[in-house]
């Protein structure tokens, strides 16, 4: 199976007493794949995976599914803990996800057998495609180009998402996905199927034309630059949070020990909407 276009990693939605709000996740699931997306990655890091419970992730793969429509949806699986990892893979399969999205082992910075060992563990718990994260920002340890050459090789092992920019390279037998919204464009010109990508919640149908109007890539990424700084002007998710409650897509806050934008940087994400015509200026 390839992986690529536009997928949305979501977040996920919670009540006023921050709780799992199910309606809104299947509500959110439907408005992203009517608005750009191609498929969606639940329960990453912009899904608050770090403090979702396994019930809370296993809820939301089933809503996903279910209201996917055929449409790829791709798990988060990934800790730094193999046997959890399998577990959750194992689950995920299970519940009939189309991927997983296994994250870098962070914090015990696993040798590079550990790394390899590690997928292969993940990978031989699912008959699903493996897709492999490399984020050194988050995960402090970067899987090498060589390194992920010997990860192609391993059964099910198909997709990096890679979120490092410098010495970017297509590895063959991995389909190359941007990790970063701002990566989009250059992984498209390197070859790569798409991107994994987080402003696509408010501006999916723009996101889509980098992959529909290849001449014009260079000129949709400049127009969207706004968009992707104010997505991170702090902590991912709670700005992209904010948007989609200013839009009108209630998913709620953000768990600790992250907190919901202020008002400095919830007039950032304000002003780029109204930038975009996707909120009246007020």
């Amino acid at each position: 199976m390839t992986f690529g276009g536009i997928l949305t990693a979501m977040v996920t939605p919670f009540d006023a007493r921050g709780r799992l709000a199910e309606d809104a996740t299947a509500r959110l699931v439907h408005h992203l794949l009517e608005n750009g997306s191609d498929g969606l990655v639940v329960t990453g890091t912009t899904g608050e995976s770090a403090t979702l419970t396994d019930e809370e992730m296993a809820r939301v793969w089933e809503i996903a599914v279910a209201e996917a429509g055929g449409a790829p949806v791709i798990a988060g699986t990934g800790s730094n803990d193999t046997r959890h990892s399998v577990e959750l893979t194992e689950r995920a399969t299970e519940l009939g996800v189309d991927g997983v999205l296994v994250v870098a082992p962070y914090y015990n910075k696993p040798s590079p057998r550990g790394i390899k060992a590690h997928y292969r563990a993940v990978a031989a718990a699912t008959d699903r495609p493996v897709i492999v994260y490399n984020i050194p920002q988050r995960s402090v340890i970067d899987i090498s180009n060589d390194l992920l050459r010997e990860l192609a090789e391993i059964e099910n092992v198909v997709a990096v998402k890679q979120a490092r920019a410098e010495n970017l390279e297509p590895i063959e037998g991995l389909d190359l996905l941007a990790g970063n919204d701002d990566m989009l464009c250059d992984v498209l010109e390197a070859g790569g199927t798409g991107g994994i990508c987080v402003a696509s919640h408010v501006v999916g149908p723009e996101m889509r034309r980098m992959i529909d109007e290849p001449d014009r890539r260079r000129e949709i990424e400049d127009s969207l630059r706004d968009v992707y700084a104010a997505m991170f002007v702090t902590s991912s998710p709670a700005p992209v949070k904010a948007a989609l409650n200013m839009l009108g897509l209630e998913v709620g806050g953000v768990r600790l020990p992250l907190v919901e934008v202020d008002d400095e940087e919830a007039a950032v994400v304000r002003r780029s909407l109204e930038r975009h015509g996707l909120l009246s200026a007020v």
